[in-house]
């Protein structure tokens, strides 16, 4: 079992949500975050003002899959997400030892 986490630009949250649900991918965790990367100290101009922008809005996606899964998500992820600009976000992804669905006490796949 792996969980996946992706941090993505917030316009492009809908669209993959569709293109997960294509593949299949029915669970997912999202969260609203704030973060800065090689795009840190952007600058923005708001009534001719400049302001130095240190965290950017971004999504933060959780999936829990299985281990045969994982490479057709990431490529889903790619193909929707990946612009070539700086700022298109990172995907991780993590072993998971044990996962327990809480209100049947399953375990493992079965609590996906």
């Amino acid at each position: 079992m792996k969980k996946i986490e992706v941090v993505i630009r917030p316009s492009k949250l809908e669209d993959l949500k569709a293109a997960l649900d294509k593949i299949d991918v029915r669970g997912m965790t999202v969260y609203d975050v704030k973060g800065r990367g090689l795009q840190r100290n952007q600058k923005q101009y708001y009534r001719g003002q400049e302001h130095s922008i240190d965290l950017l809005p971004k999504v933060k996606m959780e999936i829990v899959c299985q281990d045969e899964s994982v490479e057709n998500i990431i490529s889903t992820i790619l193909k929707i997400c990946m612009t070539g600009k700086v700022g298109d976000g990172k995907i991780f992804v993590y072993p998971l030892d044990r996962i327990i669905r809480i209100s049947s006490r399953e375990e493992g796949g079965a609590a996906l």
